[in-house]
C-alpha cells in the first residue's frame, strides 16, 4: 500500500513538470519549425493543459481500466469548473466577454450533452468513441481557420510574447520534447499503477478512484494556471483555459480511451450521478456567465462559493458511498 501511494505521489510531480516542460518544448520546436505563434498558442498550448488527462486516459485502457480512464475525464472537468473556477472567483470576480458566451460555452454545453446520450446506457462502444476523436479533429482543425481568419481567442497574445520569448534552441528543444514525452508517459503509467493497486486493495471501483484522486491530480495545471490568471486580473485565460480543456477531455481524453479499449456496463451511476454532476455545474457556470438582473457576464464570489459546493458536495457523496460499501 505505502508504495502504491509513493507512485502515486511521484507520479502526480513528475506529470505535472513533464506536462509543462512537454508543452515549452513543443511550442519551441514549432516555432523553429516556422509554424505561427498564433497557432502554436491555439492547439499545441490548448493540447498540453489536457495532456495529463490525455497521457493517463490512454495508459489506464491499455492497462483495462477503461472506467478509470472515464473516470478521469467526467471527474477532471467537474474539478476544473467546481473547484478551479470556484476558487478563481472567490480570489477575484471573474468578467466573461460575449464572445466566450455565445460561442465556448454553448458548445462545450452541445459536447457535454452529446456524451450524456452515449453514455445513457451505461456503456461507450469504439465506434461512439470514433465519433468523439472526429469532433475533437473537427474541433481543432476548426479553431486553426479560426486562427488563419485572425479570429483569435484572447489568451493568444499572451501564449505568442511567451513562445517569442521562449530562447531553447532548436536542438534543446527537440531533445526536451522527446525527454519530457517520455516521462509524461512513464509518469502516467506510475500514477495508474498505484491508483488501481489502492483502489482494488481497498474494494474501490476504479471508476471513483478515477473520479477523485485521479481527477485532482491531473487537473493540477489547470488549477495552478487559472488561479495565477486570476490574480493577474487576466479573466478570458483563466475562463479559455477550463472551457478549452473541458472540451478537450470529452473529445480526445474519453475518445482516445474508448478507441482504445470500449467501457461496457459500468452501473447506471455514471449516467445519473457524474456525467449529471458534471452537465449542472457546467449549466451553472453558463448561467453565472449570462448574468440575470442587470448583472452582464461576471462570476462573483458567491457563484464562485456555490461551485466550490459543488465539489466538495459531490465528493463528499463519492466518499460517503465508498465507506458505506
Amino acid at each position: 500500500m505505502l508504495l502504491s501511494i509513493l507512485a502515486i505521489i511521484f507520479g502526480f510531480v513528475l506529470l505535472v513538470w513533464s506536462a509543462d516542460k512537454f508543452v515549452e518544448s513543443a511550442s519551441a520546436t514549432a516555432f523553429h519549425a516556422g509554424m505561427p505563434p498564433l497557432l502554436i498558442g491555439m492547439v499545441i498550448v490548448g493540447f498540453g493543459t489536457s495532456a495529463p488527462e490525455m497521457v493517463v486516459s490512454a495508459m489506464a485502457a491499455m492497462e483495462g481500466s477503461p472506467a478509470l480512464a472515464l473516470g478521469n475525464a467526467l471527474g477532471s472537468n467537474v474539478v476544473n469548473i467546481s473547484l478551479v473556477l470556484g476558487l478563481a472567483a472567490m480570489i477575484a470576480p471573474l468578467s466573461v466577454q460575449s464572445k466566450i458566451v455565445k460561442k465556448e460555452l454553448p458548445l462545450l454545453l452541445i459536447i457535454s450533452i452529446v456524451l450524456g446520450a452515449m453514455l445513457w446506457n451505461s456503456t461507450l462502444s469504439q465506434v461512439e468513441a470514433w465519433l468523439l476523436l472526429g469532433g475533437f479533429f473537427c474541433f481543432v482543425f476548426w479553431s486553426i481557420y479560426r486562427g488563419m481568419k485572425g479570429d483569435a481567442r484572447d489568451l493568444e497574445p499572451e501564449a505568442i510574447d511567451e513562445i517569442k520569448s521562449n530562447t531553447m534552441s532548436t536542438k534543446t528543444a527537440i531533445i526536451w520534447l522527446v525527454v519530457s514525452l517520455l516521462i509524461l508517459m512513464g509518469s502516467s503509467r506510475l500514477l495508474v499503477w498505484g491508483s488501481v493497486d489502492i483502489a482494488h486493495a481497498l474494494g474501490v471501483s476504479d471508476l471513483i478512484i478515477g473520479l477523485t484522486v485521479v481527477a485532482l491530480g491531473t487537473s493540477l495545471p489547470e488549477l495552478a494556471a487559472t488561479i495565477i490568471a486570476a490574480k493577474k486580473g487576466e479573466h478570458d485565460i483563466a475562463l479559455g483555459n477550463i472551457i478549452g480543456s473541458n472540451m478537450f477531455n470529452i473529445l480526445a481524453v474519453i475518445g482516445i480511451a474508448g478507441v482504445i479499449k470500449p467501457v461496457e456496463n459500468i452501473g447506471g451511476e455514471i449516467f445519473w450521478r457524474d456525467w449529471m454532476t458534471m452537465l449542472v455545474v457546467t449549466i451553472v457556470l453558463f448561467a453565472a456567465a449570462i448574468g440575470f438582473k442587470g448583472k452582464n457576464g461576471r462570476i462573483t464570489r458567491w457563484e464562485g462559493a456555490i461551485l466550490l459546493l459543488f465539489y466538495i458536495g459531490y465528493n463528499t457523496y463519492l466518499i460517503s458511498s465508498v465507506i458505506q460499501a
